[in-house]
């Protein structure tokens, strides 16, 4: 499966003002031309903050995933709204993605502009103008797919109402969201509950029942043995249902959906659909984690399961934030020029990393630096006794958490190991 070739017309949009970090002397370029002229990060005229994308590390990080999804027989629908970069879902797609999941409507549609066919929406659509636009996706293109959540009787008739004023003459595949417990998220409480839900789609026209779905990651107080207790859970459901003949309306081939799997969980949903039992038709085992194809240098350095099961590999941080010291006015204290509009700070402060000196262009680790806090447009830093920072250095940062990492930022520079801008990878929040 392709993208469209909307996604190389990309590099037809011009360099201008709306793209921080960009080179001033750029504009008019497009963002293709400035690609080929293969700048230098630090010496081609980008200006500070510039958030910056290992290729080395994303390429390694989208070939562990796919290898991973190979080894455990599972389909993969990485979600997209950790980068919503469609360069990146092309990327994913070739390195055998089934699809993109999406979390709410404008990112669905964000797809369709580029093409894909598959889509795993990770919620309840019940907004009548979404459900209005997706029917007249599914009877435009007899090969697009698209897979949402149910998890109420009440949601179920919102559907069926929106679908049948919209005239719909494809029936919406679904799969009943079993919750991950009490406090936990969305989803039906109970397999009692997603019965109901179950016995509701039976009674529309408009939608068809395909499968079961949830989020393993909403499992309270989560250890691997509670998840894999729910993800048990779910897989049970899955094959009561089956045998009560709910999903009699597949056609003959098509696959029973079962699908979870965020990014700090996913060893445990491998292990789990290992145990999928026989049923009356083929199972697609669909995992849906996204964070990997950036990772971070926080919140999933210290989730991600391959630290739990090291022969499967290891993910790369592909971030790192620069920005300029622009003050120093205690040996204790200095500011750079990034902020809360630049780094993610809602999981973990951004993690000094590397120090290139203004003066020589060396690159020395960043010994006794730490930042502290966040303003709007400043990092505040705390230097230890003895730390090298000077006004003009620029500072490497790690990012956590790339869900608010890649929102901030609209053209991203795809930067080589030595310095080299090989790309810019376009993202639409």
């Amino acid at each position: 499966m392709a993208a469209a070739p909307h996604v190389t017309a990309l590099a037809d949009e011009p360099v201008d003002h709306r793209f921080k970090g960009l080179p001033p002397d750029a504009g008019g370029l497009t963002v293709g031309a400035l690609a080929a002229e293969r700048r230098n990060l630090f010496s081609g005229g980008f200006t500070t903050p510039v958030l910056a994308l290992s290729a080395e590390s994303v390429e390694h990080n989208l070939a562990l995933l796919e290898t991973y999804a190979e080894r455990h027989g599972l389909a993969f629908a990485p979600h997209g709204k950790t980068s919503m970069s469609p360069q990146l879902f092309a990327r994913q797609l070739e390195h055998g993605a089934w699809g993109i999941t999406a979390a709410v409507p404008h990112q669905a549609r964000v797809y369709r502009a580029f093409g894909i066919g598959r889509i795993f929406l990770a919620n309840e659509l019940v907004d009548a103008a979404a459900l209005r636009w997706l029917a007249g996706e599914l009877d435009a293109d007899p090969d697009f797919a698209f897979v949402c959540y149910v998890d109420s009787v009440r949601g179920v008739e919102l559907m069926d109402e929106a679908l049948r004023a919209a005239g719909a003459s494809r029936p919406v595949d679904v799969v009943v969201e079993l919750g991950a417990g009490e406090g936990a998220r969305t989803g039906a409480r109970t397999e009692a509950d997603c019965a109901a839900v179950a016995d509701a789609v039976a009674g529309t026209s408009t939608l068809r029942l395909v499968g079961v779905a949830g989020y393993e990651g909403e499992v309270p107080q989560p250890s691997g043995e509670r998840v894999r207790d729910w993800l048990r859970r779910l897989v049970a459901l899955a094959a009561d249902f089956d045998a009560a003949g709910r999903f009699a309306g597949l056609g003959t081939g098509e696959p029973i959906v079962i699908s979870a799997g965020g990014s700090a969980w996913f060893d445990a949903v491998a292990d789990v659909f290992a145990e999928i039992p026989g049923l009356s038709a083929p199972v697609l085992k669909l995992l849906r984690s996204g964070a990997y194809v950036s990772h971070d240098d926080g919140h999933y350095r210290h989730l991600t399961p391959f630290n739990r099961v090291p022969g499967e590999g290891a993910l790369q941080p592909a971030f790192r934030l620069w920005a300029q010291v622009v003050s120093r006015p205690t040996a204790e204290q200095a500011f750079l020029n990034a902020g809360k509009r630049d780094a993610a700070y809602d999981l973990d402060l951004p993690e000094a990393q590397v120090v290139r000196s203004a003066g020589d262009g060396s690159v020395r680790a960043a010994e006794g630096i730490s930042v502290s806090g966040l303003s709007d447009q400043h990092a505040w830093v705390r230097t230890e006794p003895g730390a090298r920072l000077e006004v003009g250095d620029w500072v490497g940062m790690g990012l956590s958490h790339p869900c608010t990492s890649f929102d901030k930022w609209q053209l991203i520079p795809l930067v080589e190991a030595d310095g080299t801008v090989t790309d810019f990878i376009r993202t639409f929040f």
